[in-house]
């Protein structure tokens, strides 16, 4: 179901919100602006007096002018799921390059967890079973294994385009236009696999 994009009034993506949540802001009149360029027609139920149905179009991406305790933390990357971290590498294994569906994917730690690895966005990779268990508790270098890609933090725009399956094609361009540079959502296409030199130990 399509959900509406929702922003503070500076313009900062703030959360995805029900198309009920949505109408909720136009009923309570705390929208500021839109920034859309799609509707979503929501149909109540008819007049009595006049026999004519409600209908209430609710912009895919609204910014309100409530105040959003989520907001504070909206430059705060979001919590690290495996879910998120296999849409973040586009479910390739980061090692062999391989796409794969969900559950043969794993998450793996590029810094072994016994070596001081963390577990965190930077830290972790998404990898199939075999390439895991072949990495096992071992330094890359140690058994000639490289990263296809540096791993990142995703900030709060990019975060909203990890949860979300369903995003409008104007939602997805106006979160990409913030996602953080080191992102391989910012450039449609982009894979990342020049940026991994540095973790890879080459020049």
């Amino acid at each position: 179901m399509t959900r509406i994009l929702k922003l503070d009034v500076g313009g900062r993506p703030i959360a995805w919100i029900s198309r009920e949540g949505g109408a909720l802001l136009y009923c309570r009149e705390q929208i500021a602006w839109e920034a859309g360029r799609e509707d979503v027609v929501l149909r109540g139920g008819y007049s009595r007096r006049t026999g004519l149905r409600s209908v209430l179009r609710v912009n895919s991406i609204v910014a309100t002018t409530a105040v959003d305790k989520a907001a504070d933390g909206w430059a705060g990357t979001p919590a690290l799921t495996n879910p998120r971290l296999f849409r973040r590498d586009d479910y390739m294994c980061l090692y062999c390059g391989e796409v794969l569906p969900t559950e043969l994917l794993t998450r793996d730690h590029v810094v072994p967890v016994s070596a001081g690895g963390l577990d965190e966005w930077e830290s972790v990779v998404t990898a199939c079973r075999p390439c895991n268990q072949r990495k096992d508790n071992h330094a890359l270098a140690a058994i000639g294994m490289r990263l296809l890609a540096v791993p990142y933090a995703p900030n709060r725009a990019e975060g909203l385009i990890l949860e979300n399956r369903l995003i409008l094609a104007d939602q997805m361009e106006f979160l990409r236009t913030r996602v953080g540079s080191g992102s391989r959502l910012r450039v449609p296409g982009a894979d990342g696999v020049a940026c991994a030199a540095n973790i890879n130990g080459t020049d």
